[in-house]
């Protein structure tokens, strides 16, 4: 095949791409210049698209004998992207921008791209697979090593997209199997450290990134009951689950910590209360989407119908079981856009409560490996009431 190799200038799409050309293809390395600013440094593992990230991935299709480009997709990243997370902040949602990237970038305007310049496929370095049914349709799975498995985040993808990705680390034993490979053939970034956190946050501190694109003003911290407990100087800047950094004035009763249970931006304020009020029972998603083909009870001539499955709501969070079922939007539901006419809610009912579920978080499930599809939390009911009886009983 011909194929487009995304080379993020770190150890495992190097790898990736040394996999595909040994597999006989036709490979050709591309990096994303995302960042705003293509002269920013790394700093160790924070940071992505920046120069020395660019240099290591041409230094690797160097050492692969393969062509290398640099495409400047840094204005659709930050509207698709970037933009996208400051909305959602705005909003009192807790957004997943590593999925908005996979979704709006690597696998659309990436892959389209590709598609229309005669490329086969997308490799890129993540770990997860792609198999194929009984009757060729293909599947996204997990991949061999749970401990990376990133499936989590390629949750977005759909049947088409999957049509034309190839994931070469799918069977990876390991990370550190990766970088002994990468050492072999002579990559320089064999023993590159794994970027981490937000990738355009690069000194990790989301709350003051925040401050200077949100316009934030002082409100209340209220507890479960609606009592006053302290002031906040931005309720945007929290999320749900989050502890540290409230700043009560007053201590809970039992002496116990307090949590962020809840961002009301409407009208500015932040409550809080006890952990064992963070743990959800049932989480309505909008945006609703299938890796492969549907469940048959997700069909439109079934929906209403429960099937079993496991759902996950963090890429290295622990998949729980639950039950789930479409329902049809009715106008005026959702997080405030206009459905259309054959938009659908997913409804996900945990047997086991997660605990801190935010709206704007993506909810992926799974039938043992295999990826069924994702959508993004709208609401998330609690497993108890809180004191004033409303509170959590729809979070967004």
């Amino acid at each position: 095949m011909r194929v487009l190799a995304a080379m993020s200038g770190g150890v495992d799409s190097a790898v990736a791409a040394a996999r595909a050309v040994e597999a006989g293809h036709d490979v050709v390395g591309v990096h994303l210049a995302l960042n705003r600013m293509p002269g920013t440094l790394r700093t160790g593992s924070r940071g992505c698209c920046t120069i020395e990230d660019s240099n290591d991935a041409w230094r690797a299709c160097d050492r692969l004998g393969i062509p290398f480009y640099v495409w400047d997709f840094s204005e659709r990243f930050k509207a698709d992207v970037v933009d996208d997370f400051v909305s959602e902040y705005a909003s009192g949602r807790t957004p997943n921008p590593c999925m908005r990237c996979n979704e709006r970038i690597k696998f659309a305007a990436l892959l389209e791209k590709a598609l229309a310049l005669g490329f086969d496929a997308v490799c890129t370095g993540h770990y997860a697979k792609v198999v194929r049914d009984a009757d060729g349709n293909p599947e996204l799975h997990r991949a061999s090593d749970w401990a990376k498995d990133q499936s989590y985040v390629l949750g977005v993808l759909t049947r088409e997209q999957l049509e034309h990705c190839l994931f070469p680390l799918a069977d990876a034993a390991s990370k550190a199997e990766v970088r002994a490979e990468a050492e072999l053939r002579g990559l320089s970034v064999a023993k590159k450290p794994d970027s981490h956190d937000i990738c355009f946050i690069s000194d990790g501190d989301t709350r003051g990134w925040l401050e200077e694109r949100i316009e934030m003003a002082p409100g209340d911290i209220v507890d479960e009951t609606g009592a006053k407990v302290g002031e906040h100087a931005g309720a945007n800047a929290f999320t749900v689950g989050q502890r540290r950094g409230l700043r009560l004035g007053r201590p809970a009763p039992d002496g116990k910590p307090r949590f962020v249970l809840e961002v009301r931006p409407k009208d500015n304020t932040v409550v809080v209360g006890p952990e064992r009020l963070l743990a959800v029972a049932e989480i309505r998603g909008i945006r609703v989407s299938w890796a492969g083909l549907p469940p048959a009870e997700a069909t439109a001539a079934a929906w209403g119908t429960e099937f079993a499955c496991e759902a996950q709501v963090r890429a290295h969070g622990d998949p729980v079981p639950a039950r789930a079922r479409l329902e049809r939007v009715e106008p005026g539901e959702g997080s405030g856009e206009v459905p259309r006419e054959d938009d659908a809610v997913l409804v996900v009912t945990l047997e086991t409560p997660l605990r801190g579920v935010a709206p704007g978080q993506t909810v992926v499930l799974y039938q043992g490996t295999r990826v069924l599809g994702q959508a993004t939390i709208d609401t998330a009911r609690a497993r108890e009431r809180s004191g004033d009886g409303q509170l959590l009983q729809s979070m967004q």
